[in-house]
């Protein structure tokens, strides 16, 4: 074993190897994979970069090796992990699509390795997956880092799984030897949505006999992790007649914010000694992409129906000043924080505060990344919440000031009979599921309550006020970190050199499919790791190096090595 495992590090330090991982990666990146309402935009994305895998595997050469792509099964919009189709809502189609129409004529790729004597039953699942989040931006390749949607997250872990193979193919061939247990590789559709491709898989009980455990390959900093927390995407619909939706919603946030630290607090859990429970404000009306995605800007008005005199201005600036200091004391200042990629601040500056005739715009700026980054990153939602909150309670001097009414709203949206929130909120196995996402709801009834009072408004909060989470629900799960398969995924991370002697064993501090299986089968051992910062995953600087691919792609083939052992 160990001559093999040397084998394996000295192909992985090859040129030909890297050029390898590069240019698959470059190319499968050129394919925009992410959600439309038209499906069948997504279906030929699939397709595209399913031709490029599938030439890759067909040249792989493990004896009796061979692929299919499996279809969806519809069936998954019975089960509790469904994630509904939302992207595939249009003005003309409100309902959106059924599961049927939605994903018929799409599949997820699968490649199958039998174990020696050609058995395949009780092997070794990976999974990673094929599908990014918007805005797309195409590849490129710098000073060995590979820029691009998808690079990290998660198309970077399919050129590691496929790139893994091809090295553990060459170096059995060379040794006369194979693998005794099958492999089971799995390139799926639609996690960021939440999970359906996977769960299509995970539901599978025919494809559930050829294995007994899986590694799920994310961008895990090349961690490894026998876990992962929690996340639910929520969604606030706010409607009310007479009352301002745009202040309310600043209030919701309010709340919903203290109800995520609270459940932080209640958050010891030994794998998770770092409590990664966060809570994200992605969308709110037009602004923003994504709910776990950060809104990096956001801008909102104050209208004047009196004049904007010098004191009215000084006003609001004293007012955002404040507020603003609050903000930053709670979560940080992130333009004295470099980005390590650009070594210029996270945000160049907090606001910028336009004067015009009846109005003043005050646009907010943050820093985007995936929600699980948002202490490293600035949401401008947030931040804008804490300015709207001040400026509400300043309103009555503003109105002396100016000597008119004075209205707050969100940019570039006019007052409308309903405004909708989305985001998303972490958690760790100390909390069930139903449990947030019962109080998160209460806690954005308890936010919009608390601005009918000071509106003096008698409308009940319940009814102004639609919490629901028909998006990502993911649980979180606790695996054994002392199982045979973390066992030999240290040993493989000690080889490889991604693991450190004495390091803690911990889960991950972001959710994925993996949870899907864990859930699935609760006894099986359910693994996560890969390559690539989460701080960059879904951001506007996507990034992977190169070299840390490798890093993954020696690990990946090493663990196989170990976990499904080697016959001649």
């Amino acid at each position: 074993m160990e001559a093999l495992i040397q084998e394996v590090l000295d192909q992985v330090k090859t040129p030909e190897l890297r050029a390898y991982v590069t240019d698959l990666l470059l190319e499968i990146c050129q394919v925009d994979t992410s959600p439309f309402a038209d499906v069948s935009r997504m279906r030929e994305a699939e397709d595209r970069v399913f031709q490029s895998l599938e030439r890759e595997f067909a040249g792989l050469p493990f004896p009796g090796a061979h692929m299919e792509r499996r279809a969806v099964n519809p069936a998954i919009q019975d089960h509790p992990g469904f994630s509904q189709l939302h992207f595939t809502k249009t003005d003309s189609r409100p309902q959106g699509l059924s599961a049927a129409e939605t994903y018929r004529d799409r599949s997820n790729l699968l490649f199958y390795v039998p174990g020696e004597n050609g058995q395949e039953e009780k092997g070794v699942a990976i999974n990673a997956h094929i599908d990014v989040v918007k805005p797309y931006f195409p590849p490129r390749l710098e000073n060995g880092i590979v820029y691009g949607r998808g690079s990290c997250d998660d198309k970077g872990a399919i050129v590691t799984m496929l790139a893994a193979l091809k090295v553990l193919a060459a170096v059995l061939k060379k040794a006369g030897s194979r693998l005794k247990r099958n492999v089971v590789s799995m390139c799926v559709i639609e996690e960021e949505p939440g999970g359906n491709g996977s769960l299509s898989l995970a539901i599978d009980r025919e494809l559930k006999k050829l294995y007994d455990t899986i590694l799920v390959l994310e961008c895990c900093g090349n961690n490894i992790h026998p876990a992962n927390r929690g996340a639910v995407w929520y969604r606030a619909d706010l409607a009310c007649p007479g009352v301002n939706l745009f202040e309310m919603s600043a209030f919701v946030y309010e709340q919903m914010e203290l109800e995520g630290r609270s459940i932080k607090a209640e958050s010891r859990h030994p794998l998770f000694p770092q409590r990664p429970v966060q809570t994200c404000h992605g969308q709110i009306g037009h602004y923003g992409e994504h709910p776990s995605r950060i809104c990096g800007e956001v801008a909102f008005e104050l209208c004047f129906d009196g004049k904007i005199s010098n004191q009215v201005q000084q006003l609001v600036e004293d007012g955002i000043a404040s507020a603003l200091a609050d903000y930053l004391a709670l979560y940080g200042d992130k333009t004295k924080v470099n980005d390590p990629t650009t070594g210029q601040p996270k945000v160049d500056h907090h606001f910028d505060l336009e004067v015009l005739a009846d109005r003043m715009v005050c646009k907010v700026h943050g820093s985007t990344g995936h929600m699980g980054s948002i202490m490293e990153n600035d949401g401008a939602i947030t931040k804008m919440a804490c300015l709207v909150r001040m400026l509400y309670r300043m309103k009555k001097k503003l109105r002396q000031a100016s000597g008119g009414e004075v209205t707050l709203q969100l940019h570039g949206e006019e007052t409308a009979p309903a405004l909708k929130l989305e985001g998303g909120q972490g958690f760790v196995p100390t909390h069930a599921i139903s449990e947030v996402m019962e109080r998160m709801r209460r806690a954005a009834v308890e936010g919009a309550s608390a601005y009918l009072r000071l509106e003096g408004h008698p409308e009940a909060a319940s009814d102004c006020v639609r919490v629901s989470y028909d998006k990502l629900h993911n649980a979180a799960f606790d695996g054994d970190p002392k199982s045979p398969q973390m066992l030999h995924a240290i040993a493989a991370g000690k080889a490889s050199g991604i693991w450190k002697e004495g390091q803690a064993v911990t889960g991950w501090t972001v959710s994925c499919d993996s949870r899907l299986f864990a859930f699935e089968y609760p006894e099986m051992p359910v693994l996560t790791s890969g390559a690539g910062l989460l701080q960059y995953a879904h951001s506007d600087s996507e990034q992977v190096l190169v070299e840390d691919l490798l890093k993954s792609i020696a690990f990946v083939a090493i663990y196989l090595l170990q976990e499904a052992g080697v016959s001649r």
